[in-house]
């Protein structure tokens, strides 16, 4: 059909007044719910073994000789970008971590060789022996969350959603043991995995670390993932060389938040939560877990960090718990009354070890402070120790040498190495699902003349998604993965072994005509908060139009959609004969085309089995469309997938979403010489205020024209003349950025200073004039000083810290300035801290 794009075919709104949200059931809202716990709700967990008398033994004679300034050490972490191995000597620190951008030395491709020798150095420290100290070794966790995807040349499998449409149990569990001995080559004791939430709204960004909406399907793998990870026998007689310790997460709820905002507010029964959100910790509790992360999010209003019925009561006591509950990222000034340097509150509760990155020093001062004022008792202390150090023993961090003399330490070979190389294609060629395949398009013929187009087909970090490499996944080339292979790189080689041609274009133009077009596009990569989404429209028109531009040319037309959730792809469905969904298959590319060709005998080589573990929707307002739910209509149901043996074409889908155009809410503010909506920037002094447009503040103290940067005319030149003061601001929608600040995001300003300010320059933001908060920056702008454009990176939270309320912004960046000052601006844009960003003194 020749339809116009997506930006003219949105006649059809569906109002949710009017109750037409096919499919969608809300969050039982309306309903008073109350965040409290009956225990004998919950279920009663087999004995895993964690305790043994001889290890508690060894704990008690070990805790009689710590002081209390080394118990409360062992409840604290810090992250490697704000922690060196020599602090450990004043702080004596149960363990640090590496976040989602850290990387040894600040440099997140820093080679391996770099990671074991941390893992040395943080080891050596916390052992040495020396006066008024008692060896107990760190634990260093990273979140190896699709392999050890933080280390240059480690595979990196499918995420998680991929492996739920597998319906493979023992694949996980392989992909486990992978992943522990890649970790053991570097050193690294510890992962953040698995997550075993049950995501039930599909706009969370989060989406692709769960297995599956139904929590059936999250239930069965979780026992496999840890007992991958840990081993089989790791809760009881303790793990390997070459398993790592594993953290479940995030307890408790987190895939269940009201319109799928991560970091949000679960509204539902006890009951519920229970059957739905609850199905994975009682297996993997069974199998030995030895830690359990703790959620961000709230249930019924109150965080899951600082509740005590759910860590202690439930967790620990009912489901009988016995390794340590660490908090995520500074989650713990988010429970009322807390703050980033003090929580009493979710330590009570039953929080036993505080992952607090940036803010352990503060947080190390007032933990010590209220265990010595009893504000926390010593028997939670205590309980809190003795679970961290039950860990350590069950790890064999205590009999274990040092990192550098441990099995497997050092043997780089493994990264990446051909056995698990293997494995990851058969997780890819397992986890592809069959939307479309009219008139049996597939398999192709390899000896084919193949055109291969999208913006996905030659890019790993694309195919790989978030938490791959740097936190969000982004700025990634296939140079970062030595040893992985792209879309097209599979492709390209099984047709050339076929006896083929295959030509890569991206924006699917060609001089030959193909007898075939494979075109591979979808989600760029996103982690967390990042990745929500106020609808499930996928909206780039370039894709669709290669797809119409090659169907209409007579061209089949073979999609492999990239992406971390379902979506609505109506249009980009009717415009191919054939649609995979290929999810975020991580860097080995060739097992899609493994299932897409036939070997060279004509034979069926590989054929899809993957079935849906997220319902697909018809509509893009559908976004809690789970198969449990009532008026269940979807596209594709869970369960789907079709086979080479389905020869039944698909009927025309409509292309009428049902929903509006999104509201953008873009974290890029002004770049490349534009403003992207829905900002807008204008001048602001005593006189009043004016657009930017217009050149110059109402009183003429600030002025603004175009200038050459990087491109013609794409910055901004602003010019105080020290007549009074004024302020350039960014403004235009309210916007929530307190998740931003907890996530140590930054506000990045790329510029070319010209004349130094001669007096304070504030970058402020907020949601008005009693609600701001700023720092002075002009010692960052008198540094950068000079021809060259130079990035600055200011911390979000410094902003908050000073005063601005994040929660309802509406005014972003202000940068304010009475004194002279010449600079041109570029870009400016809020980005994941990838170690540089500061708050100024």
């Amino acid at each position: 059909m020749n339809r116009p794009l997506r930006t003219l075919r949105r006649g059809l709104m569906l109002s949710a007044a009017a109750g037409l949200l096919i499919g969608w059931a809300p969050n039982p809202s309306s309903e008073t719910l109350e965040p409290r716990v009956d225990p004998s709700a919950w279920p009663a967990v087999p004995d895993a073994g964690l305790v043994d008398a001889a290890v508690e033994a060894r704990i008690t004679a070990l805790m009689a000789r710590m002081s209390l300034e080394e118990k409360v050490g062992q409840t604290i972490q810090a992250d490697i970008a704000s922690i060196q191995p020599e602090d450990l000597r004043r702080y004596p620190l149960g363990s640090v971590l590496a976040g989602g951008n850290s990387g040894p030395g600040g440099d997140d491709r820093a080679p391996r060789e770099a990671w074991l020798a941390l893992a040395q150095a943080f080891y050596e420290v916390s052992m040495e022996a020396r006066p008024g100290h008692t060896p107990i070794p760190v634990i260093f966790g990273v979140d190896a969350v699709h392999g050890h995807n933080n280390v240059f040349g480690a595979t990196i499998f499918p995420h998680n959603i991929g492996l739920g449409a597998a319906r493979d149990p023992d694949l996980i569990r392989r992909i486990g043991e992978a992943t522990g001995r890649e970790l053991a080559a570097t050193g690294v004791d510890w992962t953040f995995a698995p997550t075993v939430a049950v995501a039930r709204d599909d706009r969370w960004g989060r989406a692709y670390e769960s297995y599956s909406e139904e929590p059936e399907v999250v239930a069965a793998y979780a026992r496999a993932v840890v007992e991958g990870l840990q081993g089989p026998e790791g809760g009881d007689d303790g793990l390997q060389p070459g398993r790592t310790v594993s953290s479940v997460k995030h307890y408790l709820a987190d895939g269940g938040t009201q319109d799928g905002r991560d970091q949000g507010d679960t509204r539902l029964s006890e009951a519920e939560l229970i059957r739905i959100h609850n199905a994975g910790y009682p297996p993997a509790i069974a199998a030995g877990a030895l830690t359990v992360m703790a959620s961000f999010s709230s249930w019924n209003g109150e965080k899951v960090t600082g509740h005590e019925g759910l860590l202690t009561e439930a967790l620990k006591n009912r489901m009988g718990f016995d390794g340590f509950v660490v908090s995520d990222w500074n989650a713990h000034a988010q429970v009322a009354g807390c703050t980033n340097d003090s929580c009493a509150q979710a330590f009570n509760a039953g929080i036993d070890m505080f992952m607090a990155p940036d803010t352990w020093r503060g947080l190390y001062d007032t933990t010590l402070a209220q265990a010595r004022s009893g504000e926390i008792s010593m028997a939670r202390l205590d309980d809190a120790v003795r679970r961290i150090l039950r860990v350590k023993f069950k790890a064999g961090l205590f009999d274990n040498p040092a990192p550098v003399d441990r099995v497997g330490a050092g043997d780089y070979s493994v990264l990446g190495s051909p056995d698990h190389r293997a494995l990851a294609r058969e997780a890819v060629r397992a986890s592809l699902v069959l939307l479309k395949n009219d008139d049996a398009l597939l398999p192709l013929r390899p000896g084919a003349r193949v055109l291969v187009a999208g913006d996905g087909a030659d890019d790993i970090g694309k195919q790989s998604g978030g938490w791959t490499i740097s936190w969000q996944g982004t700025g990634n080339t296939n140079a970062d993965f030595p040893n992985g292979q792209s879309i097209w790189g599979g492709i390209a080689d099984t047709v050339r072994a076929g006896g083929g041609q295959a030509v890569l274009s991206t924006d699917g133009t060609f001089a030959d005509r193909p007898d075939v077009a494979i075109v591979v596009f979808g989600e760029d990569p996103y982690a967390e908060f990042q990745g929500d989404r106020p609808t499930l429209d996928f909206a780039p028109e370039g894709p669709l139009a290669v797809l119409r531009r090659l169907k209409g040319a007579g061209i089949p037309v073979v999609s492999v959609f990239l992406s971390g959730r379902p979506l609505w792809v109506n249009p980009e469905i009717n415009a191919s004969d054939a649609f995979v969904a290929a999810w975020l298959p991580g860097s080995e590319g060739g097992g899609i085309a493994d299932v897409l060709f036939r070997a060279p005998d004509g034979s069926v080589a590989h054929d899809f089995t993957g079935k849906l573990s997220f319902s697909w929707p018809r509509l893009a307002n559908q976004y809690r469309l789970n198969a449990s739910d009532p008026d269940y209509t979807p596209l594709f149901a869970f369960g789907f997938g079709r086979t080479y043996a389905d020869r039944t074409n698909l009927a025309p889908l409509s292309e009428e979403p049902g929903v509006a155009a999104a509201a953008a809410t873009s974290e890029v503010y002004y770049a490349a010489g534009r403003v992207p909506e829905p900002w807008a920037l204008t001048l602001r002094d005593a006189s009043g205020t004016a657009p930017v447009a217009t050149g110059a503040s109402p009183s003429g103290a600030l002025t603004v024209r175009a200038a050459d940067a990087t491109a013609q005319e794409s910055g901004r030149l602003l010019s105080w003349n020290g007549s009074g003061e004024a302020s350039f601001v960014v403004s235009g929608a309210i916007v929530d950025l307190s998740r931003q600040a907890t996530g140590d995001m930054a506000v990045a300003l790329r510029l070319r200073v010209d004349t130094a300010p001669t007096g304070p320059v504030i970058l402020s933001a907020g949601c008005g004039t009693d609600c701001r908060g700023g720092v002075d920056i002009a010692a960052l702008l008198t540094a950068a000083a000079g021809p060259e454009f130079r990035t600055l990176q200011i911390k979000l939270s410094c902003l908050r810290d000073a005063g601005a309320d994040l929660i309802r912004t509406e005014e972003p960046v202000v940068l304010t300035n009475s004194g002279r000052l010449s600079m041109v601006v570029e870009d400016i844009r809020l980005v994941s801290n990838t170690g540089s960003a500061i708050c100024p003194a």
